[in-house]
């Protein structure tokens, strides 16, 4: 095996780090029209010397579908233990990535899904009859609002007041990561300093009043009447079988926080997306205001569906070789990077007939095909909450268009990467009319 890498740009790997973090979309269409359905990009840490860019539908299956001790996703993404902890499901590999997975998949079932909704349904209520109607409204702010808010009653369920006022200000601070903590936390020495300083006292603070729940939910007697997602990791595991144990206190505080990571700001900027396609489409916006008020959650999902597809909150999907192995045709050796690109796949117009169209029926046609529509991922790897993910985008829409009508103030916003999400550039500014008026 030659080992030998795709080919790649000869631009400077200061300018193809820059042009692969901010105009991601854009760099890597340039390089597909160059060299084809599979490249390498070349960039400076903390990203890896070389990455593999894969995007048609066999290489990708070939990857989500490869024996995981072969690909490693938790490799490729070890920066952020930094923040999610050296248990989180996302960062785990081999047994204890399966066991983690098989005691946090119950709590995103159906039937746990089924217990979350209405509670999704009152915060959604209360948050967007907060909205002014006849004003334009930053709807990127409210829907990071509304996120949050779910995440903390539903999935943390911290429902006293109190105590959700001590924890909202601080995981808004840890979801804002700034890339100068990124880049200076593998530095220790750092951490005394400034804006990781004051991140270090953040994640402390966060710690101590999970713990806190944590030990006050295990003290409580009534555990199982409870339906939020920390209730239902509390109760898994048996410790009857290998794998089984419960999970620790320490599990349970990665695992919180990586779905605070996983579901705030990505779910947050795919509900602004999906709001701000409905408002520079009048007659799509009609029909999925029908589906709202005859509890047509198939057409609501398809909506929010074809958002992600349409603006692609996240780009790519990354593994880490851990033997020499060929995808597509090449050969790599142990260590590679390669990455499934999510934005050359939705934008392929082989995958997604006129991809530039924001067209929700499409997923209702039958017509997109395994492997082309990736934004939770594939394989033994796929998104966990993505259910939960759909069902809070249905209610939400729900929410929204039985009450207000959405106008585009202006041109249609451009995307921006923040962190690694691709959110509207102006904050999805949008103009909220009631529907009585």
């Amino acid at each position: 095996m030659t080992g030998a890498y795709p080919p790649a740009p000869r631009l400077p790997r200061l300018l193809q780090t820059v042009l692969h973090t901010k105009r991601h979309a854009q760099f890597l269409g340039a390089q597909a029209r160059r060299f084809g359905d599979v490249f390498t990009v070349r960039l400076l840490p903390p990203y890896p010397d070389r990455i593999v860019v894969f995007s048609r539908p066999e290489h990708i299956k070939e990857i989500f579908t490869a024996d995981p001790a072969d690909l490693h996703a938790g490799e490729a993404y070890r920066e952020l233990a930094m923040i999610m902890g050296e248990h989180s499901v996302l960062l785990t590999d081999g047994r204890e990535h399966a066991r983690a997975r098989k005691l946090l998949m119950p709590a995103f079932a159906g039937t746990a899904l089924n217990g979350y909704r209405a509670l999704v349904e009152d915060i959604a209520k209360t948050q967007v009859e907060r909205w002014h109607a006849g004003s334009t409204e930053h709807i990127l702010a409210r829907m990071e609002d509304l996120t949050l808010d779910v995440i903390t009653q539903v999935v943390f369920g911290v429902a006293d007041e109190r105590r959700r006022a001590e924890l909202t200000p601080r995981l808004r601070r840890v979801t804002d990561i700034s890339p100068v903590v990124l880049l200076g936390w593998k530095w220790p020495w750092l951490r005394r300093f400034g804006p990781l300083r004051r991140f270090a006292e953040t994640l402390a603070d966060i710690d101590e009043l999970l713990y806190a729940e944590i030990a006050g939910r295990r003290a409580h007697p009534e555990i199982d009447q409870r339906a939020d997602v920390l209730a239902r990791l509390l109760a898994v595991g048996s410790g009857d079988d290998p794998g089984t144990e419960p999970l620790s206190d320490a599990e349970l505080r990665d695992q919180l926080v990586t779905l605070l990571l996983a579901g705030h700001e990505t779910t947050a900027s795919a509900l602004s997306w999906a709001l701000h396609e409905l408002a520079a489409a009048p007659e799509i916006q009609d029909r999925a205001r029908r589906a709202a008020r005859d509890g047509d959650d198939k057409y609501l999902e398809a909506v929010v569906k074809e958002a992600l597809r349409h603006r692609m909150v996240i780009g790519r999907v990354q593994r880490q070789l851990t033997r020499d192995l060929t995808i597509g045709g090449v050969a790599l050796r142990r260590g590679a990077r390669v990455s499934t690109s999510i934005v050359l796949a939705h934008q392929n117009p082989a995958n997604h007939p006129e991809p530039e169209q924001f067209r929700p029926e499409r997923f209702l046609e039958g017509t997109v095909a395994p492997n082309t529509w990736l934004p939770f991922g594939g394989g033994v790897r796929r998104c966990i909450g993505a259910g939960f993910s759909l069902m809070e985008g249905a209610v939400v829409l729900r929410a929204v268009l039985t009450r207000y009508r959405l106008a585009l103030p202006g041109a249609p916003e451009r995307g921006r990467v923040r962190n690694i999400t691709n959110v509207p550039a102006r904050g999805a500014r949008l103009v909220v009319t009631a529907l009585n008026d």
